[in-house]
């Protein structure tokens, strides 16, 4: 007879590391898909890019998130990078609620399907082209095939210290 695994207490040193990594502050996106497995979409911070040639992105999603599954399904994602007027959505797609989120704001899609943001600062829409699993995450390789940039000024959120944090130019 098996038992489930009782969870763990985090090490001294995985709660060190947590609190170092509160201290390295990184751009607020809202991830999104959609496909057959449906629209989905989640905040995260973990995304980085790789290489502009071709284009491509990391994103790291949690492999308990209620959504993980659909991203992996639907093989496309729209990273959505927020600017400070989205503190309030952020949050939203944060929560792992059944609530639908996207009706709170104005959405289109562009190559693959997945939701744009309509006004992200810049929205990324990719295809995932490789998938490695680490830990508690999956890391998806993501190839831009579609680049948005809003007009105007640039703004930017980021998370740092558990808090969001404006940027603006000089």
């Amino acid at each position: 007879m098996t038992q489930d695994a009782t969870p763990q207490a985090p090490t001294p040193e995985a709660l060190a590391f947590r609190n170092g990594m509160s201290r390295l502050g990184a751009s607020v996106n809202i991830v999104t898909t959609d496909g057959s497995a449906g629209r989905h979409g989640l905040t995260v911070s973990a995304v980085c890019s790789v290489t502009d040639q071709p284009p491509t992105l990391l994103v790291c999603i949690n492999r308990k998130a209620f959504s993980h599954d659909a991203f992996v399904e639907n093989g496309v994602v729209c990273v959505n990078v927020l600017s400070p007027t989205h503190q309030d959505l952020s949050r939203a797609f944060a929560r792992w609620t059944g609530e639908d989120r996207f009706a709170t704001t104005e959405w289109h899609t562009r190559v693959t399907g997945a939701p744009v943001l309509a006004d992200a600062a810049v929205a990324f829409d990719c295809r995932i082209v490789d998938q490695q699993l680490r830990g508690t995450h999956s890391v998806f390789f993501c190839e831009v095939i579609s680049t948005e940039v809003a007009e105007g000024e640039a703004n930017g959120l980021i998370w740092f210290d558990r808090a969001f944090h404006p940027l603006k130019p000089h």
